[in-house]
Order: structure tokens, then C-alpha cells, then sequence
């Protein structure tokens, strides 16, 4: 996938991560989706401001990410998130597979459904455990007066896909395009989206270049969550309506479904 990036790709001057954190860490921030067929990220990338730079590590620009989710045994977090209550909450840890650096993340909600993440430097070892951050997984959410510290955690979805992160000119603007997605379920149901690309912009209030170009190619912000839309597309006894579109027209059913639940898919769908 990345050679036929590459062109488009390779135009564009480098920008460091610590330069990349400094202009736009974003850590609280608004948050745009899209889903585009992998055929049409080059056209995205030489439609670029030619001022974009693009994060470059040790002469690569695309880089592994692998995301392991926690939720409880009756899926508090994903049905939060479901029925898009004013106090979700994510928790993961997140690993940059070609560092080896791992962090423990709280993902919530802030005014006007803004994006706020916090999140703590955690050891790779630890990545499919939060026992070792528990501590400061219950301090953050006990800031948003939910009780977690009776909840019980485990690893529910694991997301794997390769990451370009591109940083917009004249404003603290970021542009993340997710490939080669894949998803595992506990219950070890995976899905592998090959020919599909998550682009994802993260700006202030205000939409981004990027923002109006794809909406000028007709393409609009969707609702995924690669907890949210990864589970449900796993697991198609899950209520799942917020996803619904997204699931009919762009996931396929995972294999290895019987046949009641393939009838529940294809409802769902």
C-alpha cells in the first residue's frame, strides 16, 4: 500500500515529533472522520498545501500503531459510547510499534463534544494490562465524577494499522491517515480492511483545508470509532446504531459467523 503513497508522499518536507507536539499536541481538540477506498489517498496528498510537512522518524513516514481497549464484562464503555452518552469513556493503552514506546490513554468528552485525552508513559510489557496505571485510570474519570474504581477492566478489541501524520500550515492543525486497518476481538474474531483508509483531522473549532477539500470531493465526516465500529463489526449481537451506516456500506461480515448470527449482521446492517 505505502509504495503507491509514496510519490505524493515523499513530496512534502519532513517535520520532527518534537516540532509536530509543539505546534499542534491537540490534546483536547475536535475531531473529523472520513473513510475513503485506499485508490484515493493520492489524489488527498498531492491536492496538499505544498507547505504540509509530514512526520518523519529515522527516514520513515508511515509508522506502526497497535491499540489494545479495556471495558468491562458487560461493555460499559462501548455501550456509553452506543447510546452516545454526555460521560463516555475510553481506555486504552497505545503502542508505536517501530519505537517500542507504549502509553496508557483516557479518552473523553469535553464542552461542545470535544475530544480531551489524557494519558500516562507506560511500559510495552504492560500494553495488555491497565493494573499498573489503574491508579490514574480512576483519578481521571473520578475528575469527571464517574465512578470506576468498582469496575472491573479487561482487554476487549485490539487495532492494529500503519499511521501518517501530516501537520497543516498556518494552524495548529493535524491531518492522521490510517492504513492497512485490522481488528482482533477477545474472543480472538478478526477483520482485516486492506482496501480501506480512516483519515482523520484534528483541529480547533474551526474545519481545516483538508477538512473542505474532501468535502468539496464530496466526502463528508462519518461516525467510526475503531473501539466503537471495530466491536460491532466483531461482534453483531452488539446494539450498534450509531455505526449502522458505516457497517453496511463499507465492512464486510467477519468470517466465521453462524447462520443466527449472520441474520443479526445483516439486521444490524
Amino acid at each position: 500500500m505505502i509504495p503507491r503513497l509514496c510519490p505524493p508522499l515523499w513530496s512534502l518536507d519532513p517535520v520532527g515529533l518534537d516540532e509536530l507536539v509543539a505546534c499542534a499536541a491537540l490534546q483536547t481538540r475536535f475531531d473529523r472522520k472520513y473513510l475513503l477506498p485506499v485508490q484515493r489517498v493520492p489524489e488527498l496528498l498531492a491536492g496538499l498545501d505544498p507547505a504540509t510537512r509530514v512526520l518523519e522518524i529515522d527516514g520513515r513516514r508511515s509508522f506502526g500503531y497497535e491499540s489494545v481497549y479495556f471495558d468491562t464484562p458487560d461493555l460499559v464503555s462501548y455501550r456509553l459510547a452506543t447510546y452516545r452518552r454526555r460521560r463516555r469513556f475510553k481506555i486504552r493503552t497505545r503502542t508505536y510499534l517501530d519505537s517500542n514506546q507504549c502509553w496508557l490513554e483516557v479518552k473523553t468528552r469535553g464542552a461542545r463534544e470535544c475530544t480531551v485525552k489524557d494519558r500516562l508513559p507506560y511500559e510495552p510489557a504492560w500494553r495488555d494490562a491497565i493494573t499498573p496505571g489503574r491508579d490514574y485510570v480512576d483519578h481521571v474519570l473520578d475528575n469527571l465524577a464517574i465512578d470506576s474504581r468498582r469496575m472491573s477492566f479487561s482487554p476487549t478489541l485490539i487495532s492494529r494499522y500503519d499511521r501518517i501524520t501530516l501537520l497543516l500550515p498556518g494552524a495548529a492543525a493535524r491531518v492522521t491517515i490510517d492504513t492497512d486497518l485490522a481488528f482482533e476481538a477477545a474472543d480472538c474474531r478478526r477483520l482485516h480492511l486492506p482496501g480501506l483508509v480512516i483519515v482523520e483531522t484534528k483541529t480547533g473549532a474551526t474545519p481545516s483545508a483538508v477538512d473542505r477539500a474532501l468535502w468539496t470531493g464530496s466526502l463528508r465526516p462519518i461516525r467510526i470509532s475503531k473501539y466503537g465500529t471495530g466491536l460491532a463489526a466483531l461482534r453483531p449481537d452488539l446494539p450498534a446504531l450509531p455505526w449502522r451506516r458505516t457497517l453496511r456500506r463499507h465492512f464486510p461480515a467477519p468470517e466465521g459467523l453462524g447462520t443466527t448470527e449472520a441474520i443479526r449482521w445483516l439486521s444490524a446492517s
